[in-house]
């Protein structure tokens, strides 16, 4: 599915260019909405999270048009098809929220947020257990916005993915406290991997390994021209077997 590094990138094609502007129509009255920008806008207003707000319907198809794209070839068997996540930055991120910790926002300007999707953070003490078991994470950029760029740490997928299976054991992994594992093997690859920018320009694309640590880089330069910030869809279904998750395939 992906490259050794956990990681495939995928250059501009008619396809995908075309899906790309397609659903960058469609999310601008979306991210127009008062009602929907109150619920989705995070860290000083500088991040729409935008988490199923993507108007996509079966297989990511904007109205009529398919999702196209070489990356289609590389995917792995899914549970079903998942409506997009339409994540925006925008100049200033990250912002910091009233209620965010000095600690939160340090790890966000610092590593980027870096995290594992499918991993939610309960009760007081933000205890990291499995959530959701993603397939893989695809990335397609809506814009031309070169700020604020998903980061990777590559090769990170086999550190996080071995710390995370050995934690789980035969249990079923939802639900599972996996913080002690997770926290050292992140320790680890920031101690010893470097991160990497992905594409940024509409009709790009990215596939990620579902354990593949990445975050956002913070917007640098306040004056770079994005009138509608920068914009990415984000797809992140389920995987069709649990015996799926568990397999150790790192490339």
């Amino acid at each position: 599915m992906t490259e050794p590094d956990g990681y495939r990138t995928y250059a501009a094609n008619p396809g995908t260019r075309c899906w790309a502007a397609a659903a960058l129509a469609a999310a601008r009255p979306v991210l127009r909405d008062p009602e929907v920008r109150a619920r989705n806008l995070r860290h000083g207003g500088t991040w729409f999270v935008g988490v199923d707000e993507l108007p996509s319907g079966a297989w990511g198809a904007i109205g009529d048009v398919p999702l196209r794209g070489a990356f289609l070839t590389d995917l792995c068997p899914v549970k079903a098809s998942v409506q997009g996540q339409l994540s925006v930055v925008y100049p200033g991120y990250p912002g910091r929220d009233p209620d965010e910790s000095v600690a939160s926002h340090r790890y966000r300007l610092m590593r980027a947020a870096a995290h594992v999707d499918g991993l939610k953070a309960v009760g007081p003490a933000r205890r990291r257990v499995p959530d959701e078991l993603h397939a893989f994470i695809l990335g397609l950029p809506l814009s031309d916005v070169t700020q604020a760029p998903t980061l990777v740490w590559p090769g990170s997928h086999r550190i996080i993915g071995a710390a995370l299976l050995d934690a789980v054991g035969d249990a079923d992994p939802i639900g599972v406290d996996v913080s002690e594992a997770y926290g050292a093997a992140r320790a680890e690859v920031f101690r010893t991997i470097r991160p990497v920018a992905m594409p940024c320009r509409a009709g790009e694309a990215f596939l990620l390994h579902r354990f593949l640590l990445h975050g956002t880089a913070p917007w640098e330069d306040d004056l770079a021209p994005a009138p509608e910030g920068r914009v990415v869809a984000f797809f992140r279904p389920e995987v069709a077997t649990l015996e799926q998750w568990r397999t150790r395939t790192w490339a």
